[in-house]
């Protein structure tokens, strides 16, 4: 049923009072040495005196617009508009000599060889401002499944990163992402020519990875030339971050080569990661998808490590290991540099079971896994724990789920808590199906049965929001998210493709829903939820012959103005 004016201010006042609580959750040539260490506290005052500075060279000139075909700039260049956020992005080449390591399990790495020269290059997102900068850089090792460079954890959390003041440097470590068919070299031979991690191609296998991450964190963290941070201050803390295969090589980092190396305040490892050894002092925070545990990426050794003083674990219900939103950042760039979008991408055909890829937004729990992470290496303040997902049996992995195939347990997200969709990180097709997860809308008489009044949808939502925000789950600026004005859009279109709502109507509801993202995310959420209350009043006025599509638009639309006007209060 429509909500009028009234209802929707009396929505808004009756969450405000009870999410203000919530939102107060936590927030070249080579010259002598010249950075100073990292402030107290410190991993050591050894922290990376075993590793060796690379030589770094750059910033790599661009020579070509970005999208030319003659790749005269850094593959996978943002598409942010990372200028207008006060942030630059710039390209280093490192040269040095590196060891080949093997790690046997939880054991300390073996060398299999030293001084053995290599190539490879940094990507670096940062403050221009020193004002700006928050001390922190987040390393990514880059993920190379795909047979080319992909910075899965920047797709996911750039926004957040980018107004919270962090760094972030990309490592390409691995020998795919630089010499494989569709690596960096054949992607641009002329700019990429010179790296090599591969020893003239002696080396096939990725045993001087780990050595070549240790020196580009050294590299950012203690430059001996050229510093890749450009102005910045030394960094106080390097928190290290990968995803799926990238996650698997952090851990046998962590277990392996840190301990001698030293170089990082804490590592994150996102889907995925093995088994940890538990006598090292460097914290790991977890974060796992539904799909991690359900595909059996996250092992089922690794899930029984019990939370300790070093390790945190977290795994998200209804989230799947590729999701919407790393498939929608990332499908542009794909699209303009590899020439093709990856599977799931909107109006592309969709070859797997179900939809693919789940909207639950395990982005923002992740936003707030780097916020914990810091809050714990810098403070000591140990991050809150969190239920794990059920499962039925653990080999094969089977997860337990409710009577709408929902997983039960684990982090619940308003968006799993308070369905409009199934979400699951299950799938089956060709490709990567299994691990994008599924998304598959519920019917109208399901949601009418579901929530009889719009009001009924913005309670359980708000109510499981604030549920999520009290535990720490979701980071303090959780509103100024693009994602709940993205989730909206898309929603909306998905009405105008059905033949729900028209083109004409659609126009100006985007013209309000427009307007409030500028404003919230720029964190104006009074005027953010002035202008989405006048898109629910369009919506209740335009939307006139489909009650079902009306008052889709206007459960989603609600629950935000209630959050957004909670936010304001708190900012008073």
């Amino acid at each position: 049923m429509p909500v009028s004016s009234t209802t929707r201010r009396n929505t808004r006042r009756s969450f405000t009072l009870g999410l203000v609580g919530a939102l107060a959750v936590a927030a070249g040539p080579v010259p002598p040495a010249g950075a100073a260490p990292p402030a107290t506290p410190q991993p050591s005052t050894a922290a990376g005196a075993t590793v060796a500075n690379p030589v770094v060279a750059g910033p790599i000139a661009r020579t070509t617009p970005v999208g030319d075909p003659g790749h005269g700039y850094p593959f996978l260049a943002t598409d942010v508009e990372l200028a207008a956020a006060g942030y630059v992005e710039e390209e280093f080449f490192l040269f040095g000599t590196a060891t080949r390591y093997a790690v046997p399990g939880t054991q300390n790495a073996t060398v299999l060889g030293t001084d053995q020269p290599y190539g490879t290059r940094l990507v670096v997102r940062r403050p221009a401002n020193t004002k700006k900068f928050n001390g922190t850089v987040i390393a990514e090792w880059n993920n190379v499944s795909n047979q080319w460079d992909q910075e899965v954890d920047w797709f996911q959390s750039h926004e957040h990163l980018i107004r919270s003041g962090y760094a972030w440097v990309g490592v390409s470590a691995q020998r795919a992402g630089l010499h494989s068919a569709t690596g960096l070299k054949a992607w641009s031979p002329t700019r990429y020519g010179p790296l090599d991690v591969t020893v003239g191609g002696t080396v096939t296998d990725d045993s001087l990875s780990y050595d070549i991450f240790s020196q580009a964190v050294k590299a950012v963290r203690n430059p001996t030339g050229v510093d890749p941070l450009g102005k910045l201050p030394a960094p106080q803390y390097v928190i290290a971050t990968g995803h799926s295969q990238s996650a698997g090589r952090l851990a046998s980092y962590y277990n392996g080569v840190q301990p001698s190396a030293n170089v990082l305040d804490a590592v994150v490892l996102h889907g995925g990661g093995g088994v940890l050894r538990t006598d090292l002092a460097t914290p790991v925070f977890r974060i796992n998808s539904e799909g991690d545990v359900a595909s059996g990426i996250l092992p089922a050794a690794a899930r029984a490590q019990a939370d300790s003083p070093v390790l945190r674990s977290w795994e998200v219900a209804g989230a799947s290991h590729g999701d919407w939103k790393l498939i929608t950042d990332y499908g542009p760039l794909r699209k303009r540099d590899i020439g093709s979008y990856p599977g799931g991408y909107p109006g592309e055909p969709q070859t797997c079971t179900l939809p693919s890829l789940s909207r639950v937004p395990q982005h923002m729990v992740q936003n707030a896994v780097y916020d914990h992470t810091v809050a714990w290496v810098a403070h000591g303040v140990t991050p809150p724990t969190a239920p794990q997902i059920q499962t039925t049996t653990t080999t094969p992995p089977a997860i337990a789920r409710d009577d709408l195939g929902l997983a039960l347990g684990g982090i619940r997200l308003a968006q799993h808590q308070v369905p409009l969709r199934i979400n699951s990180g299950s799938n089956s097709g060709p490709g990567f199906c299994f691990l994008d997860g599924s998304s598959v809308p519920l019917t109208d008489a399901q949601l009418a049965t579901r929530y009889p009044t719009v009001g009924s949808y913005v309670d359980a939502a708000v109510a499981a929001t604030l549920a999520a925000a009290d535990a720490g789950y979701l980071p303090a600026s959780f509103t100024r998210d693009p994602a709940w004005y993205s989730d909206l859009r898309y929603l909306i279109a998905e009405y105008v493709a059905a033949g729900r709502i028209t083109e004409y109507v659609a126009a100006r509801l985007e013209d309000r829903l427009h307007r409030a993202e500028q404003a919230g995310t720029a964190g104006n959420a009074a005027r953010a939820s002035e202008l989405l209350g006048q898109l629910a009043d369009r919506a209740q006025l335009r939307i006139t012959g489909d009650p079902g599509a009306r008052d889709a638009v206007l459960r989603v639309t609600g629950a935000l103005i209630a959050l957004l006007d909670a936010a304001e209060r708190r900012s008073r």
